[in-house]
């Protein structure tokens, strides 16, 4: 594309000592400018990426790959269907449970959190709750024990430890000859769980699957059967098959339908700041066609003598190209190196400046994902450095093509 002579004369054009210090200065804040926003768009989609994975690894070690579930909100003889859905060949563990919405009282203490009922062996199978228990064991979740496992930051709230007792109070109220009065239960504290995300360490807590059936009037039924597939991306798929299994009388409900406000709201915010932070490049950009237009004044003495030897105008074009090109690819490779290194060093860097600072950035109350976690993708590399040089070779295009249509006689009128 670009012959020997073109390729020196620019390189050449871009070593050499420019009487006008000002276009240097304007080249060089090109350069920089396009660094700057390759880094930046590098790093926070990267940021963006850890935490749509983190947000998917935390909810799905409390929520399944999968929930059957009956339309009535209960699930009578959930034995034979979990027979069935376990015939299923990418069906890899099916597990009961009961859940619903109660108060938890320790004292003064008063807070309104989800309870969920579950059998202990085969939560295994759906979930990884069981490896995140921070105190005491869920194995002591036994039928009749009325035991309890709380959320960290619940225990936190309440200001219990293994051993105590909290009241479980139940929204269901019954007729006494005191008069209406609700269900109330003592339980004894079995441990507690630490999953890093305040929704269910502050909302959450496990008691065996029969003790819910029971303060809840469940009796021999459960809310649903919790499912996991051999695969998690291929959920909605295998979700659709059981639903046609089961003739429709189930509901199968996926996990990306249960949290899909989770991970679009994500998939947007990745969308809008790759489309803001390549502005910054694009006003990089920009700056390289007042660069090259400078030049293009400043050498068109030079052009003249290029065209009267012989050089076409598709020659001194080129010239030019290559001359902005030089500035978007160092701009492209150092922006490209700095992204990378500060991307790989994130989860270093936030916390040495919040010990630095005396300040979290990022308060768990308040957050999610009380951290600042990156998941550098090549993907995004490539497609980020690739929209960098395409920027910056489309800003070459009209100052190259305002110096080849110079006049040789015009420019060389007053020389």
């Amino acid at each position: 594309m670009f012959n020997p002579l073109e390729l020196f004369i620019g390189l050449r054009y871009t070593r050499a000592r420019r009487r006008n210090q000002f276009v240097s200065f304007i080249s060089l804040s090109s350069m920089l400018g396009i660094a700057l926003g390759v880094t930046a768009l590098i790093t926070v989609l990267s940021v963006m990426n850890g935490f749509e994975k983190e947000l998917r690894e935390r909810i799905l070690g409390m929520v399944a790959h999968a929930t059957v579930t009956d339309a009535g909100g209960r699930l009578g003889d959930w034995h034979s269907v979990s027979g069935k859905v376990l015939e299923h060949p990418r069906v890899t563990g099916a597990a009961p449970f009961v859940h619903g919405e109660v108060m938890i009282s320790r004292g003064g203490e008063v807070s309104g959190t989800m309870i969920r009922g579950i059998v202990p062996d085969r939560e295994r199978e759906v979930s990884r709750v069981m490896d995140h228990v921070a105190s005491g064991s869920a194995a002591a979740l036994q039928s009749g024990a009325y035991r309890i496992v709380l959320g960290s930051a619940l225990a936190r709230m309440l200001g219990v430890g293994v051993g105590d007792m909290v009241t479980v109070v139940t929204p269901e109220a019954r007729a006494t000859v005191a008069g209406i009065v609700p269900r109330i239960k003592r339980f004894e504290v079995a441990g507690t769980f630490h999953i890093g995300m305040y929704e269910y360490d502050r909302g959450l807590a496990l008691i065996h699957m029969d003790d819910a059936a029971t303060i809840l009037r469940m009796n021999d039924d459960v809310s649903g059967l919790r499912l996991q597939f051999d695969e998690l991306m291929a959920a909605p798929r295998l979700g659709r098959e059981l639903a046609l299994t089961l003739d429709g009388a189930y509901q199968v409900r996926d996990w990306t339908r249960e949290h899909a406000n989770f991970f679009r709201a994500v998939q947007t915010e990745k969308t809008v700041m790759f489309v803001i932070l390549t502005l910054i490049i694009a006003v990089a950009a920009f700056n390289i066609v007042s660069t090259l237009v400078m030049v293009v004044n400043e050498k068109r003495a030079d052009i003249a003598i290029l065209r009267t030897l012989g050089a076409s105008p598709g020659t001194v074009m080129r010239v030019f190209i290559i001359q902005g090109a030089v500035i978007g690819v160092f701009g492209t490779l150092l922006g490209t190196a700095g992204g990378i290194l500060l991307a790989l060093n994130v989860e270093t860097i936030v916390p040495a400046i919040e010990n630095m600072l005396g300040q979290q950035f990022l308060p768990a109350d308040v957050y999610y994902i009380s951290d600042l976690p990156s998941d550098l993708q090549t993907r995004d590399v490539l497609r980020i450095s690739s929209v960098a040089l395409a920027l910056s070779l489309v800003a070459t295009i009209y100052p190259a093509w305002r110096a080849s249509r110079t006049e040789p006689a015009e420019a060389l009128r007053y020389e």
